[in-house]
């Protein structure tokens, strides 16, 4: 009797964490803010920058619209710079990890 009142107990304690972790999973409505403003930045960074590279060459030179973009160079060394914080981010991470879970060799 007392095996199966302890069985019923583990399962209880099993399902409330299971629960918990299920619940702790789903996304607020601060973490659903967040992803969205993030997808509407990438978007308007993206337009931008299309009409930056694609459009604004055809337009001419005195119209109004090229005071709102910067030069064109920018357009090329922009993205080089933003990709090597990306890739050295990316490594810094990695390296991070790694030594983290860095386990001594055993010696024999």
């Amino acid at each position: 009797m007392v095996l199966k009142s302890r069985l019923i107990a583990e399962r209880r304690t099993t399902g409330n964490v299971c629960k918990q972790q299920y619940m702790s999973e789903m996304a607020t409505g601060v973490d659903q803010a967040v992803g969205m403003s993030l997808v509407v930045f990438s978007l308007l960074l993206f337009t931008y920058y299309s009409v930056w590279v694609i459009i604004l060459p055809f337009v001419d030179s005195d119209h109004v619209l090229h005071k709102y973009f910067l030069p064109r160079e920018y357009s090329v060394i922009l993205p080089g710079i933003a990709a090597v914080i990306l890739l050295l981010c990316i490594g810094a991470f990695t390296a991070v990890v790694m030594w983290k879970n860095h386990k001594p060799k055993k010696v024999d």
